[in-house]
């Protein structure tokens, strides 16, 4: 009876301990990471960046809104808000209150397909299946039955009172202490948003710094980016995988992206030229599928310091 049953619950008490460790522990497990990004022109002092990425706010998550406005005691010097605000059409005062802190200081955004579309529910299995073969994003449309349309506009109006500069398929600017910094960004190409076309010709010459900034690390965005000879993009997306296998990483990105790059620092090349790629694995996870493992919800604080 022992060795008929034994392993079957061994291994079912496992599988439930590690459910409930994703779903109770390690998705309210909130982390800062730091790293440093040599990409500035020499002679300019160093730029602290805060990164906050795929937040999907729910109603009631007030953990997560405590550790985004306490975020604001790492005085950046500027915000960068890769998308996917939203996992619930009633969270946008809750959201706004969270990153209320932050909209203090200068700042630059842009939305991902949950910022535009309620999620809906789908089985993780099928999920990961669908990733592992290939098939990503909405094809350019919401659903045609049952879309739920999150308030986005409200976001913008409210990010765009408080000074950050909306990356819509457009180019932004700020000035930091005496600092030009220009910015190209695009809309989601998860949902095939993205017009390169509208922002194309490469940096800003007369900036002292150029950076790119979308929402999903698709590789045509990031050729295009990197071919234009920007030094440092900026994504989000990929929740670093969300449920990955620990000593292995990652079994999906939801993107083209490889898993190798799922989250944190590396490179693309792309036209003979290389820039720095940082994908955040953001804080939040869908209303669906609230769970994270060997993953832990982050924040980003890049140093950006001069070219060696």
């Amino acid at each position: 009876m022992r060795a008929r049953y034994g392993v079957p619950l061994a291994l079912t008490a496992i599988g439930a301990a590690g459910v409930a460790y994703a779903a109770g522990i390690e998705v309210r497990s909130f982390r800062l990471r730091r790293i440093t990004v040599p990409v500035l022109p020499k002679g300019m002092r160093p730029l602290r960046v805060l990164q906050v990425s795929d937040i999907h706010m729910v109603s009631g998550q007030r953990k997560k809104r405590a550790w985004l406005q306490s975020l604001a005691g790492l005085r950046p010097d500027f915000v960068v808000n890769t998308g996917d605000n939203l996992s619930d059409p009633e969270g946008v005062p809750e959201l706004l209150d969270a990153l209320g802190p932050l909209m203090e200081f200068p700042g630059v955004y842009v939305f991902g397909s949950n910022d535009y579309y309620g999620p809906t529910f789908r089985n993780p299995a099928r999920y990961l299946f669908e990733k592992a073969q290939g098939r990503y994003g909405l094809n350019g449309n919401p659903p045609a039955t049952g879309v739920i349309h999150n308030p986005w506009e409200d976001l913008r109006d409210a990010f765009d009172d408080a000074g950050w500069a909306g990356l819509t398929n457009t180019r932004g600017r700020l000035k930091i202490d005496g600092l030009e910094l220009a910015f190209t960004g695009l809309d989601d190409p998860h949902i095939k948003r993205d017009r390169y076309d509208e922002v194309s010709g490469g940096p800003d010459q007369d900036a002292d710094l150029s950076l790119a900034v979308v929402h999903a690390p698709y590789l045509r965005t990031l050729d295009a980016f990197a071919a234009d000879g920007y030094p440092l993009i900026l994504a989000g997306h990929t929740h670093g995988g969300q449920l990955c296998i620990p000593f292995y990483g990652a079994l999906v990105t939801n993107c083209d992206l490889d898993t190798d790059r799922v989250k944190g620092l590396s490179t693309h090349t792309s036209g003979g030229n290389t820039s720095y790629l940082h994908v955040s694995a953001g804080c939040g996870t869908s209303r669906y599928t609230p769970v994270r493992f060997a993953c832990p919800p982050e924040a980003t604080l890049l140093t950006l310091v001069e070219r060696p």
